[in-house]
């Protein structure tokens, strides 16, 4: 059983590192124009087809469970 990695886990093979969040700070500039020109409701079905197509990779639906509480329990920070 896989458990859910909580740790900065972001991987880009095709470029070379310069700090330690750049390939998350990749991620997130991707994700920001994903929604560019989207409205509201394109942008919440793209969030959640995107969970879905992610949520497929990974497989494990403990990690799953296990990710979406993490989530929750985040909410109020």
């Amino acid at each position: 059983m896989s458990t859910l990695n909580t740790q900065a886990n972001f991987h880009d093979s095709g470029s070379a590192l310069r700090g330690d969040f750049e390939p998350g700070d990749a991620f997130y500039e991707a994700l920001m124009d994903a929604h560019q020109g989207l409205n509201e409701s394109q942008s919440h079905l793209l969030n959640a087809r995107l969970i879905l197509v992610l949520a497929n990779h990974i497989g494990d639906l403990d990690v799953l469970k296990e990710a979406i509480q993490l989530a929750r329990d985040h909410l109020g920070e």
